[in-house]
């Protein structure tokens, strides 16, 4: 509590200076509009500023600019690691919370349920994954999934993503009008194009697109194994799900978009945020490509 009086007390301070000499509003006028003495104001204008003080002030710049500058998505988590990576710093998050809440700043994420449809499948496979949510290396294990988004007036369009279980990159992905197979089988197109020699356990739930012949062949033909969840078990597909509730809270949920360019131009710019500059306390507190680097170094 003392932390937070601190602050409290060092904005309202700061913020009476800052009208004074800017806009010349009298230190009396102002004292009393924010219920302070002016005795108080003067004794903190004179005085020598202690280190947690100054820390607090610069933490707070930093986090109004940090929210800011990814349109409020980072939570006291987030915003923890990312202050702690990009000025060098070892704060905890506790501290960081504290200060947050003071500043009335929370992410402004929130959830929305999936709906699911039933298919006729032509090819089932085992639940080879079995939740297993771990990988020693990159393209070990790919997950991957299509997540239905809209733009303008009701029209739809469709995410196809295919997501590393090492280092939690996304490997691939489609924007599409449709959900067809062909969407599906040009995200793994493009996925096994980039990288040929892997080789990886892939996962999915039981869509249409996943259970067809050809898809099954695209993966027999590149040494991959396939592996399904089961019927009615979302969890069993558990990090793939979090990414689309990651991607839909932090930028979709956040906005209205016109045009289908408009959707598919902030789906890339986010997807490349994620992979480059989104840091995960899972990975060490590094983005997913940088992860991927770290541990190929270390392996090496």
């Amino acid at each position: 509590m003392a932390v937070l009086s601190q602050v409290k007390y060092e904005t309202i301070y700061l913020a009476i200076r800052d009208l004074h000499n800017i806009a010349t509003y009298p230190i009396q006028k102002l004292c009393e509009i924010a219920g302070i003495q002016r005795s108080s104001y003067y004794k903190w204008l004179t005085r020598n500023e202690n280190a947690n003080e100054h820390m607090n002030r610069e933490l707070i710049q930093m986090i109004k600019d940090a929210y800011q500058e990814r349109n409020g998505i980072l939570g006291y988590r987030q915003m923890t690691i990312k202050l702690n990576r990009e000025h060098n710093l070892t704060v905890n998050h506790k501290r960081i919370y504290r200060l947050m809440k003071f500043l009335q700043l929370q992410s402004v994420c929130r959830r929305k349920r999936k709906r699911y449809l039933r298919s006729t499948p032509e090819i089932t496979a085992e639940n080879i994954l079995n939740r297993k949510f771990t990988a020693t290396k990159f393209g070990e294990k790919w997950l991957t999934d299509v997540t239905e988004m809209k733009y303008g007036l009701e029209q739809k369009a469709y995410l196809s993503a295919i997501l590393d279980l090492g280092d939690k990159s996304i490997v691939a992905f489609v924007l599409s009008h449709s959900n067809n197979n062909n969407l599906v089988f040009k995200t793994f197109d493009i996925a096994h194009k980039e990288y040929p020699d892997a080789t990886p356990l892939v996962h999915s739930d039981r869509g249409f697109q996943y259970t067809s012949k050809i898809f099954h062949k695209k993966l027999a033909d590149a040494g991959m194994t396939q592996s399904m969840s089961r019927v009615s078990r979302c969890i069993d597909n558990g990090p793939m799900e979090s990414f689309w509730g990651m991607i839909k809270s932090e930028m979709y949920y956040l906005r209205k978009f016109s045009s289908y360019n408009e959707l598919e131009n902030a789906v890339s710019e986010y997807i490349d945020y994620y992979n480059n500059h989104r840091y995960q306390k899972r990975l060490n507190c590094m983005t997913p490509i940088e992860y991927r680097r770290h541990r190929g170094h270390t392996a090496a």
